[in-house]
C-alpha cells in the first residue's frame, strides 16, 4: 500500500513538473512573440508610389522596425481592414485624400492616439483633431490652360469654369472621383451648397468631351488641342515638368499653370495622410511610425521623391519643379471639411449628371 502510495506521489510530481516545463515553454514561446512583434510593423498602404520604398527603408534604419507592407487601392484596403476586423494584423493604414481619410474613420477603423510631436509638428489644418489620422503632405489642385487660346487673367478663380464662354473647352476626371469632389466640397464650404451646385452644373455644361483618365490625361488632351482647360493636382504637373520624356516635357511648355482664387481664400489643398488602427496588433510601433513621418527627413521624401508639399514648416525641400511653379496662396480651411461635405458633393455630382 505504501509503495502504491508512494507511486502515486511519484506519478502527480512527474505531472506537476511536466505542467511546468509546459507552461515555461508557453512564455517562452509568448515572450518570442512579443518580442518579434516589438520590431515590426505592419502596414497597409494605397500610395502607389515607388519613391516610397527609401521612405520606408530609412524607418527600419533608425529604429530597427521591420515593415510589412501591403500596398492595394484604398477601396480594396478598406474593405479588407473592416472584414479582417479584430483579427487584423494591419497596424496604419495610408491613403490620399482627406476624403477617403474621413471615410475611413466613419468606418471606425483608426484609433484616436496622443502624441505630442504629431500635435506640434502637423499644423491644425491638417489633422483631425481626435488624433485619428493626420495629413502628411499637401498638394494643391491648380488649372492649366492653352497658352495659345488662354490669356493671362482670363482665368482666375474656379469659379471661372462655370462660365458659359468656355463652353466645349474643359477636360476633367470624373465629377465622381474623390479628388473632384474634394474640390467641390471646398466650394460648398465656402460658396454653400447652391452655388455649389451651380458651378458643377456650368461645368458640366463646358465640357470638351466626356470626363475620362487620370489627371495626366487632363493636362495632355489640353496640349492635344482637346481642350483648353483642365484640373489637375500639382505632382501630376511637376512629374511632367522633370519627365524623361521630352514629349512630355514639351506638353508643359505648352501649357501655363493658374493658381485659382490665390488672391482671395486661396487656392484648393489635400493632402496624403493616415492613422493608427484600431485593432493594430503593433500600437506603439505604429505611433512611431506616424512620428517618423512627421521628421524633417521624412516630410523631405514627401517632396522630393513624390513632388508633394510637406505639412511641416521646416523641412527642407529641394525639388526644382516644384519650385517652378511659383509661389501661391493656399486656402486653410480645415481638410476635415473636405470629408464632412463628401455625401453632399457626391449628390450635386448625380443631380447635374456630371459623369
Amino acid at each position: 500500500m505504501q509503495q502504491k502510495y508512494a507511486f502515486l506521489r511519484t506519478d502527480s510530481w512527474v505531472r506537476t513538473g511536466l505542467v511546468a516545463i509546459a507552461a515555461v515553454t508557453a512564455l517562452t514561446c509568448l515572450n518570442a512573440r512579443v518580442q518579434a512583434q516589438d520590431k515590426v510593423l505592419n502596414l497597409y498602404s494605397a500610395r502607389h508610389y515607388n519613391t516610397d520604398d527609401a521612405l520606408y527603408s530609412d524607418f527600419t534604419k533608425a529604429t530597427g522596425i521591420k515593415i510589412n507592407r501591403i500596398d492595394g487601392g484604398e477601396d480594396t484596403l478598406l474593405a479588407r481592414i473592416k472584414a479582417e476586423g479584430a483579427n487584423s494584423p494591419a497596424d496604419v493604414f495610408l491613403t490620399v485624400d482627406a476624403g477617403r481619410l474621413w471615410l475611413a474613420d466613419q468606418e471606425g477603423v483608426f484609433a484616436p492616439i496622443q502624441s505630442a510631436v504629431l500635435n506640434e509638428r502637423i499644423p491644425a489644418a491638417y489633422r483631425l483633431a481626435s488624433g485619428a489620422w493626420f495629413g502628411f503632405s499637401t498638394r494643391a489642385r491648380a488649372i492649366l490652360v492653352d497658352k495659345l487660346k488662354i490669356k493671362p487673367g482670363e482665368i482666375t478663380t474656379y469659379e471661372d469654369l462655370a462660365d458659359p464662354k468656355w463652353k466645349g473647352q474643359i477636360c476633367t476626371r470624373s465629377g465622381s472621383h474623390v479628388y473632384m469632389l474634394s474640390l467641390l466640397s471646398s466650394i460648398i464650404e465656402h460658396d454653400g451648397a447652391a452655388k455649389a451646385e451651380a458651378w458643377a452644373k456650368g461645368v458640366n455644361a463646358n465640357l470638351a468631351r466626356q470626363p475620362k483618365g487620370g489627371d495626366t490625361d487632363q493636362i495632355k488632351a489640353v496640349a492635344a488641342g482637346e481642350c483648353s482647360i483642365a484640373l489637375a493636382n500639382t505632382y501630376y504637373i511637376a512629374r511632367m515638368i522633370k519627365s524623361g520624356k521630352p514629349d512630355e516635357r514639351a506638353v508643359m511648355e505648352r501649357l501655363r499653370v493658374v493658381w485659382p482664387n490665390s488672391a482671395g481664400r486661396g487656392v484648393h489643398m489635400n493632402v496624403s495622410g493616415g492613422g493608427v488602427l484600431k485593432n493594430a496588433p503593433n500600437k506603439e510601433n505604429a505611433i512611431k511610425f506616424l512620428e517618423y513621418l512627421a521628421s524633417d527627413q521624412a516630410q523631405a521624401y514627401f517632396a522630393n521623391g513624390n513632388n508633394e508639399w510637406p505639412v511641416v514648416p521646416s523641412a527642407r525641400v529641394k525639388n526644382e519643379a516644384l519650385d517652378s511653379l511659383g509661389k501661391f496662396n493656399p486656402d486653410q480651411v480645415n481638410i476635415v471639411a473636405l470629408g464632412k461635405n463628401q455625401r453632399q458633393a457626391q449628390e450635386i455630382v448625380n443631380r447635374v449628371g456630371f459623369k
